[in-house]
């Protein structure tokens, strides 16, 4: 047919084939090691414990707000992922109840989002969280899966905690699964 093109003796050799079709992650995993770090960000937070701290397992260096009890934690992922769960884990082993966050909204897919306009903006899923939630052997908590299909980023709202003048969070893990995407660097140059 085009023999200049490989076409005209059958199939290509196995080292000039199409890199297989890429497909959805099968297992849940912790998707911190998705996170682009650069894009990610915190408003309100205490320098002192950054987001950041999320991520490390150890609840005494968690995250902390700095003026008042609210907090925006807005987390960009490297690449389209799908969220099943979120865990949020008390700050300290529990050391400071009142400090625990207790109403988190969830935004999917917005970025900027600032004190001035989020309280405007509805939320994709609001989780009421209790001290019994916050303990490290509790379950995580399922997101609706069918509004966190195709997530570039997350936007978390704590927009109230137990009580304290600031709010703490000991730590964060996301579970999902990664999305079928192509590597263009899986093609080689023809010609």
């Amino acid at each position: 047919m085009f023999p200049s093109m490989g076409g005209a003796t059958g199939a290509a050799p196995a080292a000039e084939q199409a890199p297989a079709p890429n497909v959805d992650g099968d297992e849940l995993i912790d998707l911190s090691e998705k996170l682009e770090k650069v894009t990610s960000y915190a408003r309100n937070e205490n320098k002192a414990y950054p987001w950041g701290n999320l991520f490390i397992g150890d609840s005494r260096l968690g995250m902390q707000s700095d003026a008042d009890e609210q907090l925006i934690i807005h987390l960009s992922f490297q690449e389209f992922v799908k969220v099943k769960s979120i865990k949020f884990t008390e700050w300290n082993r529990g050391a400071n109840p009142d400090m625990n966050p207790v109403t988190v909204h969830i935004h999917v897919n917005r970025v900027n989002l600032g004190f001035e306009d989020i309280e405007d903006v509805d939320p994709t899923q609001s989780i009421t969280l209790t001290s019994s939630d916050l303990q490290e052997v509790s379950d995580a908590i399922d997101v609706y899966y069918v509004k966190f299909q195709r997530v570039k980023s997350l936007t978390f709202f704590v927009e109230d905690n137990a009580g304290a003048d600031v709010t703490a969070i000991g730590g964060l893990k996301i579970m999902g699964k990664t999305l079928a995407s192509t590597n263009m660097n899986d093609f080689k140059k023809q010609g």
